[in-house]
């Protein structure tokens, strides 16, 4: 089964269903690359997929160890570089809420978001910042 449909429905814009749910999104161009920036751009889903990614494999790590961590939230920064065009950085700040944490899940917490499947998709000269902060 195919994961995703997206069709391009003009002015710089697409609209993407993911195929076995059926929730679907909207994609624009960057105000910087010609684009309305009304919604996500492909290089914000790609730089906000890994901070996803990162914070869905903590929560699978933190269900296996019977650690809570809802609540925890991450922020992303996207830095553009040009020539050619491309994502060249992705700083990823992630909140863990006011819980003790022990220096053990703290490690297993870290491991788990390094490594994420998407961290380990990622071309190698794209810079990854990544910063835990623990309440």
């Amino acid at each position: 089964m195919k994961t995703a449909e997206v069709i391009y429905t003009g002015d710089l814009r697409t609209q993407t269903t993911h195929i076995r749910s059926g929730q679907s999104f909207i994609t624009d161009a960057p105000v910087d690359n010609q684009g309305k920036g009304e919604a996500f751009s492909p290089t914000d889903l790609a730089a906000t997929s890994l901070a996803c990614c990162m914070i869905t494999t903590m929560g699978i790590a933190a269900k296996t160890h019977e650690i809570d961590m809802k609540g925890a939230r991450a922020e992303v920064l996207k830095i553009m570089a040009n020539d050619p065009r491309r994502i060249a950085s992705i700083e990823v700040d992630i909140y863990m809420p006011d819980l003790p944490f022990s220096p053990k899940e703290k490690i297993i917490l870290e491991k788990a978001a390094n490594a994420c499947p998407v961290k380990r998709s990622l071309h190698p000269d794209l810079k990854e910042v990544l910063r835990i902060h623990w309440a």
